[in-house]
């Protein structure tokens, strides 16, 4: 799925040490353009997180994958970049 919105907010960066190695996560709120706007939070994982696109401000281009996963009886979905890009307006 892919969806063009506004960044509005990058929450505080988190790592840790798993199995794998050490991991980093940065999650983003993003708002979309219309007439019913939605925020919605993203999550970038590993090298796909680049400081220079993820500005206040900027239109973003995101390209992501939708997961969600039952836990105890509840649901919890998460939004998961794996390609992230500024967005000129041209494509």
């Amino acid at each position: 799925m892919q969806i063009i919105a506004k960044l509005i907010e990058l929450l505080p960066l988190q790592t840790g040490t798993g199995k794998n190695g050490e991991w980093k996560k940065q999650e983003i709120i993003v708002e979309t353009d219309g007439q019913f706007s939605r925020k919605i939070c993203i999550s970038i994982w590993g090298d796909k997180i680049d400081d220079k696109q993820l500005q206040i401000g900027s239109l973003l281009k995101i390209d992501f994958d939708i997961e969600s996963r039952e836990y105890s009886g509840k649901w919890f979905t998460q939004i998961s970049a794996w390609r992230i890009g500024t967005y000129d307006g041209t494509s």
